[in-house]
């Protein structure tokens, strides 16, 4: 029997990366729709429904996957052929690059693109003549792109490598009883800005508003890895009473009392003492994501369509239209896919992405020289 087609197994980079993009929003829905297959076939998911959460063929999926085990990160980004033949040679090429990722000289801490093509073509050493589109070009080609600078952080969790094992041991071979558990806020109420349809020059406004009085909400997210399935609640704060809540919703949806195994992040109120020892005496398994890893959380993948679908281009009066607008996406949601107001509706406006990147280590917490 053939092997189900999923992603390898990402590394710490390429999790932070893909949870980045997938949740916080971009310009490309090409790099998102790709970044979202990707992340939740590295969640356990099969291609039939990752081809639904994201209304695309079942073999298209299939190519992003296949290529993304091939070439990584880069099959996000579409390659077209065609254009006029290269004016540069490779010897060129390198030396625009070395320049454009050099820090120049004062007075300016960073190249622009009108910089950067004055100073190749007066260079006294090598000059470059190269206009701004065709410098744009070369840069995006190889990879270069303009971008805040940005701190990092990799997992010091000594567990890393155990905790990761654990959780795709699960997802792969317990998939019908693990669960994963996360919160999703603050959700205030306030007019977020969205897309719809409108005469051109003529966006859609919403009011601003400074005054805010209702306070803040979070969703308590629960997501069934084998019945792909999402459901939760919306409370007032975070703490041990709702996290407790939730394990005890995920216990009732599996009554026959053998165990199930919850993922969820190293929030404080996850690790309580009492609720710890609740735990072990009705067989829930807490599989903790390690520290600074809460991209290896399948739930993750699911909240960016949660964000675009209920707070994108939304006014709510109040928390309890939010709510219900909330639990309406969740019904419609888990419905049958195939329904026509399902796939209209699942092709409308999508999370936008930005990218994070971090330190190169496998999703199983391993070195990169050593995967090889």
């Amino acid at each position: 029997m053939a092997q189900p087609v999923r992603v390898r197994t990402l590394t710490e980079q390429e999790g932070q990366k893909l949870q980045r993009i997938v949740r916080r929003g971009s310009t490309s829905t090409v790099r998102f729709r790709r970044a979202m297959m990707l992340l939740v076939s590295a969640g356990g998911n099969t291609v039939p429904v990752i081809a639904r959460l994201v209304q695309a063929d079942e073999d298209t999926v299939r190519g992003v996957i296949h290529k993304f085990n091939e070439i990584g990160l880069a099959c996000l980004d579409p390659r077209w052929a065609g254009g006029r033949p290269r004016l540069l040679s490779d010897d060129d090429e390198v030396f625009v690059i070395q320049t454009a990722t050099t820090r120049p000289a004062k007075p300016f801490t960073r190249w622009s693109i009108r910089k950067l093509a004055d100073h190749l073509r007066r260079d006294l050493a090598r000059p470059i003549r190269i206009g701004r589109e065709a410098l744009r070009c070369l840069l995006a080609r190889r990879g270069i792109s303009f971008q805040r600078t940005k701190t990092w952080k990799e997992s010091t969790d000594p567990d890393f490598d155990a905790k990761l094992d654990r959780i795709e041991y699960v997802h792969h071979e317990r998939p019908d009883r693990t669960f994963a558990f996360d919160e999703f806020g603050p959700l205030g109420i306030r007019p977020t800005a969205g897309a719809c349809w409108a005469e051109r020059s003529r966006p859609d406004r919403l009011p601003a508003t400074y005054h805010r009085t209702h306070g803040t909400r979070y969703f308590h997210g629960r997501y069934s890895v084998g019945d792909d399935t999402l459901w939760g609640v919306n409370r007032r704060r975070k703490g041990i009473g709702p996290t407790w809540a939730a394990l005890k919703s995920i216990r009732a949806a599996r009554p026959d009392g053998a165990p199930v195994y919850v993922i969820l992040d190293n929030l404080s109120a996850h690790k309580n003492g009492r609720m710890r020892r609740w735990a072990t005496r009705n067989k829930v398994e807490l599989c903790f994501t390690p520290t600074n890893a809460s991209w290896a959380n399948p739930i993750e993948a699911h909240f960016g369509p949660l964000r675009q679908f209920t707070l994108a281009n939304s006014h709510h009066p109040n928390h309890t239209v939010q709510n219900r607008q909330l639990h309406r996406y969740l019904r419609w949601r888990n419905q049958d896919p195939r329904h026509p107001d399902v796939l209209a509706a699942q092709r409308r406006e999508r999370a936008r992405i930005r990218i994070r990147s971090e330190k190169g280590l496998r999703w199983g917490g391993r070195p990169l020289a050593a995967a090889a």
